[in-house]
């Protein structure tokens, strides 16, 4: 298991993303899996969330589910104010995927969409995302216009992918409200 923060504007912690890792700490693709994986990693990771160590309860926590969590397939903790469920961009909006949004909601789930790149399956879920998280790879390719729709609905926008600090400028000045990169640190985000 690892976690990468989610910063603030102003460089306070907000949040962890929890990812499933190889026990050496690598990076497995997991987005490459087989939706069955994706299943079993994702139970992995909420188990750890729900048994873990303290590390990983310590605020509010991002978790990657599939369609199968979403469908109640697969079971979800409780809801809490503290877990986001991200829904993976592979996820389509079918009608069970639909209804299962509105009634996690309702059941006070917080939902994110992962990796916005506005397709038809992400825009159809938009009123019911409170974060959408934007890669910022594909905000580079398609500029503001990809931000102002993720903006929309009213959820809260995350930068996924900040890498340096130009494109860290770029992002606060399109408004993001949060910030989340393998290179932020409270120090980079207080840059002058």
């Amino acid at each position: 298991m690892a976690r990468q923060p989610i910063w603030t504007r102003d460089g306070d912690l907000y949040a962890h993303e929890l990812l499933y890792r190889a026990p050496d700490g690598r990076a497995m693709g997991v987005d490459l899996w087989h939706v069955d994986a994706q299943d079993l990693a994702t139970a992995a990771v909420l188990d750890a969330l729900r048994e873990g160590a303290a590390y990983l309860r310590e605020g509010r926590a991002f978790v990657n589910v599939t369609r199968s969590f979403l469908v109640d397939d697969l079971q979800l903790p409780e809801p809490h104010e503290n877990l986001v469920l991200e829904v993976v961009e592979t996820v389509p909006a079918d009608p069970e995927v639909m209804e299962g949004l509105i009634r996690l909601r309702e059941l006070g789930h917080a939902i994110a969409l992962d990796d916005f790149a506005a397709d038809a399956n992400q825009v159809a879920m938009l009123p019911y995302a409170d974060y959408v998280k934007v890669d910022c790879r594909e905000m580079v390719r398609r500029g503001s216009a990809l931000v102002d729709l993720a903006r929309r609905d009213g959820a809260t926008l995350v930068a996924e992918r900040v890498s340096d600090v130009a494109l860290l400028d770029r992002c606060l000045q399109l408004g993001f409200d949060l910030l989340q990169g393998d290179t932020l640190g409270a120090a980079t985000l207080k840059h002058p």
